[in-house]
């Protein structure tokens, strides 16, 4: 049985700009629900350094809820469920500029910012007490010696955990497709349908994938490697 491989037609017209278009998506996404986590990431972890027992308690609800549901129903809630409670204008505004993609960067996003608020507090473990005492030499309130001192160092100390993390963000937005997002899987399956050439559209798909995902791992150990604090394993 001869086999025949047809990788021109999945990549040429129109097909290959919709796979060109779904690659963009997933960046986009990926990147903005990056941002997204990191930020929340940060402060959920600067609310718990309050040690104020409310604080924590919701800190602690917010990671357990995201780490144990899965992201997936995290993603159709957002669409499904948050979208109908909101304004009838809002839901018109973000229908308008593309809701499927706002509201998978939320949950993706949200759902991460769990993960990598537990990566920097583990990161803040490894640092010396001393460097708490010096921020206080230096006449710097808690957020002020947080922010020049002791988070910087923190962060370098959580890049590792946190490119690991980058990497399962950028894999996990293929479950934006659940809600219609034009992300490269969704128009993986829209070309393959279009074509059935299944093994070669997915192969397609499935090369991008690792190709980024070793990008990103490459980036994250140089600047891993950059940031690295001396005399840190």
């Amino acid at each position: 049985m001869k086999l025949h491989f047809d990788l021109a037609t999945v990549l040429r017209g129109d097909y290959g700009a919709l796979f060109l278009h779904g690659i963009e998506l997933t960046l986009a996404m990926a990147a903005l629900a990056w941002i997204l986590s990191l930020v929340v990431g940060i402060l959920l972890t600067l609310i718990r350094l309050t040690n104020n027992r409310l604080a924590t308690a919701f800190v602690a609800s917010f990671v357990a809820y995201h780490r144990n549901v899965p992201m997936l129903v995290q993603i159709l809630f957002w669409y499904f469920g948050i979208s109908n409670i909101l304004p009838e204008s809002l839901q018109t505004l973000l229908n308008h500029y593309n809701g499927q993609f706002i509201f998978a960067v939320v949950a993706i996003g949200l759902c991460s910012a769990a993960y990598l608020s537990e990566d920097i507090r583990s990161g803040l473990r490894a640092i010396p007490y001393g460097q708490y005492e010096a921020s206080r030499a230096l006449g710097l309130n808690f957020l002020n010696g947080m922010r020049f001192v002791v988070l910087p160092q923190a962060l370098r100390n959580a890049i590792p955990p946190m490119v690991n993390h980058a990497v399962l963000l950028f894999k996990n937005t293929s479950l934006a497709m659940a809600i219609g997002a034009a992300e490269l899987t969704y128009v993986t399956r829209q070309i393959e349908n279009e074509t059935f050439l299944s093994f070669e559209s997915y192969f397609i798909a499935t090369a991008v994938y690792l190709g980024l995902s070793l990008v990103i791992m490459l980036c994250g150990a140089k600047i891993a490697m950059h940031y690295r604090i001396p005399g840190v394993k």
